[in-house]
């Protein structure tokens, strides 16, 4: 493993939790193990690893990139990944905000609502 992997795997884990990735993990066969590479070094390793800013403004740019491009997997599990990041329902929804206006009212209205089903099954989780 290299310095770069290791790095990249430390942060997924900090930011999709222990149980996320090793579900990921196990789930990785010989076709798409270069593509989970390509995504621990360049998202993980590289991109989220960079001090310039926090993991909850990381976690909000992304969220409004995925929903911007109407992502709604990868939306929800970022969205789950709030909890680990720093970022509130609050700053999800202002980043939504800027959504509806830079990349449409349709695609920020349904990613409203897989915020809003996102965070009530968390809360459910919790109680």
């Amino acid at each position: 493993m290299t310095d770069l992997t290791a790095r990249g795997m430390t942060t997924r884990r900090r930011v999709l939790g222990d149980a996320h990735v090793d579900r990921a993990e196990a789930a990785k066969t010989a076709a798409d193990a270069p593509f989970q590479a390509l995504i621990t070094d360049a998202a993980w390793g590289h991109v989220w690893s960079r001090g310039t800013i926090s993991l909850r403004e990381r976690s909000m740019l992304t969220i409004a990139l995925l929903a911007g491009l109407g992502n709604d997997h990868e939306l929800a599990m970022h969205i789950r990944a709030t909890a680990n990041t720093g970022a509130s329902e609050a700053d999800v929804m202002e980043a939504l905000l800027h959504v509806a206006i830079y990349a449409g009212v349709p695609r920020a209205n349904h990613a409203i609502k897989i915020a809003r089903d996102t965070f009530a099954a968390m809360a459910q989780e919790e109680s």
